[in-house]
């Protein structure tokens, strides 16, 4: 009995080659940017040897590939993944044709945004006709407290729940203006998620303001948002134009999917 019980210990310890990938993988997501095998080994506290071999699997099954400079980053196999699993969910053909709606009514930028964990992340963009540009793309992670959308995304959670999340994430901005008081960010977040509506002006970039909805499911969880992104004084000169367009927009995703 003791030989089995250390064996299953053991066992238990040891850590799989498919979670060592998958660590190798949410690293380079999570920074965002390319990485040499000593940054990857120390981040996820494995030794350098595992890491070499994990990293030449992945490179040989195009889920890694290798620069020049020896540097790593995600491979092509994993955007054909994502592809097949974007077709596969109605939810965003819905909510991308809806962007796209919004995008030409009112002439700016519009986004679906997500939750990940600790971050928001953009889904899809529909990038506005005019000469202003957002640095946020398809992709981009940013802290929950940040943006209209990560204030609507946890809304609903348990205020307990949504509390500790704010109080063990939120983090200063690049401009200084974003949030970081936990009972702040969850009285506001419930406020927001009540209205339909969270705005956030200058808080992530400098003059770049977003106005957000939330999608919700039948549970009245809120799944996704749908946000404008624009100047500044266009949501200081004309705020109630652009509220109504992302609310009504945000409601005829969940009326289509059936949630409403």
């Amino acid at each position: 009995m003791a030989a089995t019980t250390e064996e299953e210990r053991a066992r238990r310890n040891r850590v799989s080659g498919i979670d060592r990938a998958l660590q190798v993988l949410d690293f380079l997501q999570e920074t965002a940017a390319p990485a040499g095998p000593y940054a990857i080994a120390k981040s996820v506290g494995a030794p350098l040897s595992t890491i070499y071999a994990v990293i030449d699997d992945l490179v040989a099954k195009r889920m890694l590939q290798r620069r020049g400079d020896g540097m790593l980053w995600l491979g092509p196999r994993l955007y054909h993944y994502g592809l097949a699993f974007a077709r596969s969910l109605d939810f965003l053909d819905v909510a991308t044709h809806e962007m796209h709606d919004l995008c030409r009514s009112v002439e700016e930028t519009v986004q679906i945004c997500g939750r990940d964990g600790d971050f928001m992340v953009v889904l899809a963009m529909a990038d506005g006709p005019g000469h202003f540009r957002v640095t946020s793309r398809v992709g981009t992670r940013v802290p929950l407290n940040w943006t209209a959308s990560g204030r609507l995304l946890v809304g609903h959670l348990p205020p307990e729940e949504r509390h500790a999340l704010f109080a063990q994430t939120a983090r200063a901005s690049p401009t200084g203006r974003a949030e970081t008081d936990a009972d702040a960010l969850s009285a506001a977040s419930a406020r927001a998620l009540a209205d339909r509506l969270s705005i956030q002006i200058s808080e992530s970039d400098f003059s770049v303001s977003c106005i957000a909805s939330p999608i919700r499911d039948p549970a009245g969880a809120c799944v996704a948002t749908i946000s404008i992104v624009l100047p500044e004084h266009k949501v200081l000169h004309d705020r109630d134009r652009y509220a109504n367009a992302v609310r009504a927009a945000g409601q005829r995703i969940e009326t289509l999917l059936g949630w409403r």
